[in-house]
């Protein structure tokens, strides 16, 4: 049976696809030493204390993953251990203890959770990201696998040579997930960068990749074993399992969906970042599964290993995992995310500790970042500030101290993944507009920053458009600079909206050309009413006028948010926020 075959037999067999991550930080072995201070005896200097203490910390380390193991087995369809925390105890104690821990794995299985047969115990996936070729490649292939481990996760950037050995030859019944879109911020520099003669990014071919090198591995080094089940309808034999999955973040939904559809239906993918990096499950499962709901694994490492019972973590999460598979299956793959709405429909109103719409407000992974960093650059600030309407506000927003390089990139991937993250993004993944405009005069700069994100990012090549405030009767003339908009889908790109009177002006001057806006994408919606004779918000005002949607990076909900999870600001900040919002806000 091969690697993935496991993964396949594992998940139905427990109905799972929850993977756990057996990463034992030196922070969290505290409790499994003998010895209370043992953890502490950092100052020894005597070789055989020194050898004492490396002793217990591998001692220590087992124990912590085999508290884990035992207590999650029923509802694990993989284990994940990271080489990295083995290598750190030495590498004789160290690979000791993870041959001990994957033996510890096997033998659970033949304590009686399974039914005896070896086709449905728990996989072993060996998180080691390597990355080489040639004698170097199979002499690590050699290393993960003598260690007991089915599969491996790999970096395929130095090519299909670098991932051969791994899956051939006598590793043919193993398997690797390749690095595709990984769950971190930097993963954009490299990974999202667009191909040039190719539509979409970097990951996305290596997503292609992943099944073509599939296919050639079995060519290469025929599979000895009965085909995997079909993925599909079709009187055709099916095609053997596949022997590469893919690891694609949680944290990017939009990545993750782009990856699926690049990889096809029977591509396994492994999406971290649901947990401590703020990934949302449902929208992970909305993006990642394919259309039999199956063929992706959801890590969770330090979420289970700091709770006070691992077990019922685990049991918890394999159960989310579930009803976010038949929510799915039931109302579509489509269903509106909870947090992929207009900025007008977010800031309804409501207790701040909803969205206005009976829901727990969310914050995505880049709304935080963009709270973090405005706050960092000085553009957002708490305080004591009159604004122009004459109302003391608790908070001030000031977009133009976006005033340097990084300032500006940031801002620019800030508003892309707004964008992407709405409905200003059809079912298919493109984007409903096809020219960016920025009015005068902040919007020139941030429409400029937005289609270079759009791009950097998500590989979208919109046009870029603006506006004079004075029209130019010399050179090339009139008040419009930049792509053509007639007959175009334009999305209009300024900061805030107070009154709404730049963007209605932006509004009727692309309609005097033949353009048809479709949507507004601000940075902060301050979901604030105009007059408190009117309910409704700047914002919803524009969107119910113009009957486009209106999408912010942030509204006021997501900020008070960020203030209740963030005491350094203190209570009297967010109180003051929930007094402003309860006497101006909708």
């Amino acid at each position: 049976m091969s690697f993935f075959e496991r993964i396949a037999a594992r998940s139905e067999s427990i109905n799972s696809l929850l993977c756990v991550g057996l990463d034992p930080h030196t922070s969290e072995l505290a409790p499994y030493y003998d010895r209370p201070s043992a953890s502490d005896d950092n100052d020894d200097n005597d070789d055989d204390d020194v050898d004492r203490r490396d002793e217990e910390r591998a001692e220590a380390a087992y124990r912590f993953c085999a508290r884990i193991i035992d207590a999650t087995y029923p509802h694990v369809a993989c284990y994940k251990p990271n080489a990295a925390f083995f290598e750190a105890l030495g590498h004789r104690r160290g690979m000791s203890t993870l041959r001990r821990v994957i033996e510890r794995i096997h033998v659970r299985h033949g304590d009686g959770d399974g039914d005896g047969d070896d086709g449905d115990r728990a996989p072993v996936l060996l998180d080691v990201k390597r990355g080489d070729i040639g004698s170097t490649a199979e002499a690590y292939a050699d290393a993960c696998y003598e260690l007991g481990a089915d599969g491996v996760t790999l970096s395929p950037l130095m090519g299909w040579d670098s991932v051969r050995p791994f899956v051939t030859g006598k590793y043919s019944d193993r398997g690797a997930f390749v690095l595709c879109k990984t769950s971190n911020p930097g993963s954009n520099d490299i990974l999202a960068l667009p191909l040039r003669g190719e539509d979409g990014a970097l990951f996305e071919r290596i997503a292609r990749l992943a099944d073509e090198w599939s296919r050639r591995a079995e060519t290469e080094s025929p599979s000895h074993h009965p085909a995997a089940p079909s993925y599909s309808s079709s009187p055709s034999p099916p095609p053997p399992p596949p022997r590469l999955g893919l690891v694609v973040g949680a944290t990017d939904p939009h990545a993750l969906s782009r990856a699926r559809k690049a990889a096809g239906e029977r591509t396994w993918i492994l999406a971290p970042g649901v947990g401590a990096q703020g990934a949302d499950l449902d929208d992970a499962c909305r993006a990642g599964l394919n259309d039999d709901g199956t063929c992706l694994l959801v890590p969770v490492s330090r979420g289970v290993s700091s709770a006070s019972d691992p077990g019922e973590e685990a049991r918890r999460l394999k159960d989310g995992i579930n009803a976010a598979r038949a929510a799915i299956a039931k109302n579509g793959r489509r269903e509106e995310k909870g947090r992929r709405t207009t900025a007008a429909a977010a800031a309804r109103g409501g207790d701040d500790d909803d969205d206005g719409g009976g829901r727990t407000t969310t914050m995505a992974p880049y709304q935080r970042e963009f709270l973090e960093f405005s706050l960092g650059e000085g553009v957002l600030k708490f305080g004591s500030f009159v604004l122009k309407s004459g109302r003391t506000s608790p908070y001030f927003f000031n977009a133009g101290l976006f005033s340097s390089g990084s300032a500006l990139h940031k801002l620019g991937r800030s508003y892309a993944s707004a964008i992407m993250d709405s409905e200003l993004v059809d079912e298919d993944g493109k984007v409903k507009f096809d020219v960016v405009f920025g009015p005068a005069y902040k919007g020139i700069s941030l429409g400029a920053v937005v289609c270079a994100a759009l791009y950097s990012d998500f590989g979208i090549d919109a046009g870029f458009a603006y506006n004079r405030k004075e029209a130019k009767n010399h050179g090339e003339g009139g008040i419009l600079v930049g792509s053509s908009m007639t007959g175009k889908r334009v999305l209009i790109v300024d900061d805030v909206i107070t009154a709404g009177t730049a963007i209605r002006e932006s509004y009727d001057l692309l309609g005097s050309i033949g353009a048809t806006p479709v949507g507004v994408a601000i940075a902060l919606d301050r979901a604030e009413r105009v007059s408190l004779d009117d309910p409704l918000s700047a914002v919803q005002a524009v969107a119910r006028d113009m009957a486009i949607p209106v999408i912010s990076i942030v509204a006021l909900p997501q900020l008070q948010e960020y203030l209740r999870l963030s005491p350094g600001y203190g209570e009297d900040v967010l109180k003051q926020v929930k007094e402003y919002r309860s006497k101006y806000g909708v």
